[in-house]
């Protein structure tokens, strides 16, 4: 059970612009795929070797045994024909015959900020989505809508390098590119054409600056997600550069984010083997895992919320000893003997990174709009309403996948 010692943490929503008229995410970025939902907890977890020990156990049952520690829905069982997922190499053969060594497991977006890992097999996995999977690769970002909860604080779009699971209060995933290899917007067409023509850019805004600017104004609505856009080069500029920070410190897929001396976060009391409780003593700045202590921690990474929920308490809760645990003998009941060294470090960088996205809430705050790019412009314009066809997955496939029981298909 968690809980802060000192001054109760102030409720505020996160300050921003909004303009009547302003267009909306699913305007501006037309495809988007319901995230992947796995039917069954135990393909993903904080650490891979657990997966792996899962697996094992798995091949060695046989029959019932088998299918009761998969655990069947109407989607999967044992019994299930499917291909392999897009990119992965893991078998295709009905699950109730395969005895080969596990998948390397792969890093997935398990909730906000949260990295862990997951067995990619289609088998496994209820509704895997692979037309994500085909475009998932180092140029690829994933952007998330969050769904909007009263009086709290914390971002309105996620964005992730790493393919985000159904979980929380997450939508639905628009990736940035529709094809491999950072390849063809996913953009309203004629959008960046006329961004470019009414902000003087030549050439044209790169996709990426796009996206950024919405990550640094995006504001919920009764109609979903608004973007509101700004004609004026200057105030795009500082809210492009704002948005790009905003889109390294989420992705952490470069250099990783550092706080100035003195300011970051070390381990002052070793960390348990198994902490049970985080605490958070906001006079000292201190957050407490047990008898560990981690310090300096400012209350803007303590407070820190997606959807309502403190990410920091939601990322320690999925490492730790679950208030109901597995029943004994289930794949899920696999966990690491204790806590894991690698998990300290990622915690340390999650402070560090949730500070630096706080700071950047009073120059978000300040921003404003100017001139509006409204959506009656972009109507007239001709960019809306987007083409039928750029709302549906782009044709990427340039060579065969392996279908159920080996066989293969060009789709």
């Amino acid at each position: 059970m968690a809980y802060e010692t000192g001054a109760q943490r102030p409720r505020r929503t996160m300050p921003g612009v909004t303009h009547d008229d302003a267009p909306l995410l699913a305007d501006l970025m037309p495809w988007s795929v319901a995230p992947p939902r796995l039917g069954r907890g135990w393909p993903t977890a904080p650490d891979a070797a657990s997966l792996k020990a899962r697996w094992d156990t798995l091949m060695k049952a046989e029959g019932q045994g088998r299918e009761a520690l998969f655990g069947p829905t109407r989607s999967r069982t044992t019994h299930s024909a499917v291909g392999q997922l897009p990119g992965q190499s893991s078998g295709t053969a009905r699950l109730e015959r395969e005895s080969g060594p596990c998948p390397e497991p792969v890093r997935v977006l398990h909730g906000p900020f949260d990295e862990q890992w997951l067995i990619p097999d289609h088998r496994l996995i209820d509704a895997a989505r692979p037309e994500l999977w085909r475009v998932a690769d180092d140029r690829q970002v994933f952007v998330m809508e969050q769904t909007a909860v009263p009086d709290t604080s914390g971002p309105v779009l996620l964005v992730a390098s790493v393919l985000p699971l159904s979980t929380g209060r997450g939508g639905r995933v628009r990736p940035l590119h529709r094809r491999p290899g950072g390849l063809e917007p996913n953009l309203a067409p004629g959008l960046l054409e006329h961004l470019g023509t009414r902000l003087g850019h030549s050439p044209d805004p790169d996709p990426v600056d796009v996206l950024a600017w919405a990550v640094a104004v995006a504001r919920s609505g009764r109609e979903g997600c608004a973007v509101p856009l700004t004609a004026d080069p200057q105030v795009w500029a500082h809210g492009v550069g704002l948005g790009r920070r905003m889109l390294w410190l989420m992705r952490r897929d470069g250099e990783r984010p550092k706080l100035p001396g003195g300011r970051r976060p070390y381990v002052r009391a070793p960390l348990p083997s198994r902490p049970v409780d985080v605490r958070y003593d906001r006079d000292e700045e201190a957050l407490l895992l047990d008898e560990g202590r981690i310090s300096p921690v400012p209350p803007e990474a303590w407070d820190f919320e997606v959807g309502g929920a403190r990410v920091l308490e939601q990322w320690f809760a999925a490492r730790t000893e679950p208030a109901e645990p597995p029943e004994p003998g289930t794949l899920e009941a696999i966990r690491p003997a204790g806590w894991q060294q690698a998990w300290t470090s990622e915690l340390l960088e999650l402070v560090t990174v949730l500070t630096l996205l706080a700071e950047l809430r009073p120059q978000l705050a300040e921003l404003t709009i100017g001139p509006p790019i409204t959506r009656t412009e972009l109507r007239e314009a001709g960019v809306l309403p987007v083409p039928e066809a750029a709302h549906r997955p782009a044709s990427v496939l340039d060579h065969h996948e392996e279908g159920p029981e080996g066989q293969f298909a060009l789709i």
